[in-house]
């Protein structure tokens, strides 16, 4: 065990998380309206940006991307790539949306356009799928610690996730935002300096043996990034739908969008927010192929490999460096899912159903307190190490549903028996999918479970909603009840 190692990435994230954690609690004014959830709607640009990168830059994106590297090669670059394409859904489509419209959470949105009884559903499977999530985020916490250490996954998860609590529990979202700024950069300059010196480490200095290594294996698909026809099929087409119409609506990352200054920053925030998180998986596809390709390496596993490999040829400071800014990116995505759990329970649940007129102190109490019951169960969780990215592509089906019955909702038509039929039948059909033999059957065994949640959820919104009678759209009746009321002034 490196002690020296350890000891540095701690005091790294002690010092920048509890230090500015504690400036940031001194300086918020506590009595603000929404100050702890949501940073009284005053968020920046780039704190918006960063944010908004880091939030879904977790344990998938990092060791999930190293993990999948293994099977699918190059290819796994897609699920950054996925989420490029999500942040421009959210920074020019539903980030604008719930800001503009001025909601805390997302299933106050459907509310609006649906009721009650459709809010209250979403947000109890949101929340579930959220702490499916943060097992995730809790277990690449562990395996980082594994890598640093001589301590299994769960000792690195507990000791991880007591960080990860410090990350939002003492200023909230404000606490996040200013902390990500810092790891963000932190994070890249580690990055490309330990590419770097990967690549001289390696014979010739540079990765062509890498390339070799999977050419005389007979696995040239490994080196493309559209793989062959059975990984773009599934895992490529499959990895875009899932992320764009799950996380498109996810708490975890409109939060941030619910939080800025105004829907113009959200949409500026896109130029930084998609390099940010899209050129990460670059360098993480390269370092997750390379340590497969030297034996020492391999032989650990594809779980700690990459990691372990950057501990041994990095030297001492850029090790901690870089280890201290994985760790952090994975305590920021920690951090935001048990904030945006602990919300959608005090509004949704404890606001809307037991305290309708509960003050800005009780509701952060409440949040607080959430905040630490969830993460302490994932943390329990954590070490039933499901594949990463397998894991957060079936929770991201989940979520499918969501993002069609709001923009129906929003746009078209709206229809309660609609909306609750839609997504019972999606949510029983992500279930058959992987729980019984249904897709063997039909001779559909590699297809991706966003595939069967997205084409069941249109078909019954477009057949439900043409014999079904509903309301308009909540936006198209704002604008006539405007129109209603400017006539009546006139």
């Amino acid at each position: 065990m490196d002690k020296s190692l350890l000891i540095a990435v701690l005091v790294y994230e002690v010092l920048v998380i509890v230090g500015l954690g504690f400036w940031v609690q001194h300086k918020q004014d506590k009595a603000a309206k929404d100050e702890f959830s949501l940073a009284h709607r005053s968020l920046s640009m780039p704190v918006v940006a960063v944010t908004l990168a880091l939030t879904v830059l977790g344990t998938a994106h990092i060791l999930g991307v190293f993990e999948m590297a293994w099977i699918l090669g190059a290819a796994a670059v897609w699920f950054s790539l996925a989420h490029v394409v999500l942040l421009v859904v959210v920074c020019l489509g539903t980030g604008v949306w719930v800001r503009r419209i001025g909601v805390t959470t997302v299933p106050q949105i459907l509310e609006l356009s649906y009721g009650l009884e459709t809010r209250l559903l979403v947000s109890c499977v949101m929340a579930g799928v959220l702490f499916g999530i943060l097992t995730v985020e809790a277990q690449g916490i562990g395996i980082i610690f594994a890598s640093l250490t001589d301590w299994s996954i769960s000792r690195g998860a507990l000791v991880g996730g007591i960080i990860g609590i410090l990350y939002v529990v003492l200023a909230g979202m404000r606490e996040i935002g200013v902390i990500n700024l810092v790891n963000a950069i932190v994070m890249y300059v580690g990055l490309i300096l330990a590419t770097i010196v990967v690549a001289m480490r390696l014979p010739g200095g540079n990765f062509e043996t890498v390339q070799s290594f999977y050419l005389d294996a007979g696995q040239p698909f490994m080196l493309s990034i559209f793989g062959n026809a059975q990984i773009f099929m599934t895992f490529i087409l499959g990895t875009l739908v899932a992320v764009v119409f799950s996380q498109g609506v996810n708490q975890m990352l409109l939060q941030p969008a619910m939080a800025a200054k105004d829907d113009r920053t959200i949409s500026r925030a896109l130029w930084i927010a998609a390099p940010v998180n899209g050129l990460f998986g670059v360098f993480a596809v390269v370092l997750g192929l390379t340590a497969k390709s030297i034996p020492e390496f391999q032989a650990l596993g594809q779980k700690v490999a990459a990691t372990s490999m950057l501990v041994a040829y990095l030297p001492g400071w850029l090790a901690a460096i870089l280890l201290a800014a994985f760790l952090a990116a994975i305590l920021s995505t920690f951090a935001m899912i048990s904030l945006a759990v602990a919300t959608i329970f005090s509004h949704d649940i404890y606001r809307s159903l037991f305290r309708p007129l509960a003050q800005e102190q009780e509701l952060t109490r409440v949040i607080r307190i959430v905040i630490v019951v969830v993460a302490g169960i994932a943390i329990a969780v954590a070490t039933l190490l499901p594949p990463i990215l397998a894991a957060m592509n079936w929770l991201f089906a989940w979520l499918v549903p969501v993002f069609w019955i709001l923009v129906f909702g929003l746009f078209w038509r709206c229809s309660q028996t609609v909306a609750i039929t839609t997504l019972l039948a999606s949510w029983l059909a992500n279930s058959l999918w992987s729980f019984t033999d249904l897709p063997t059957r039909l001779g559909l065994v590699d297809t991706p479970n966003a595939f069967v949640t997205i084409a069941v959820t249109l078909l019954v919104l477009l057949v439900g909603n043409l014999l079904v009678p509903g309301q308009p759209g909540y936006l198209k009746r704002n604008a006539q009840a405007q129109q209603t009321g400017a006539a009546v002034g006139e």
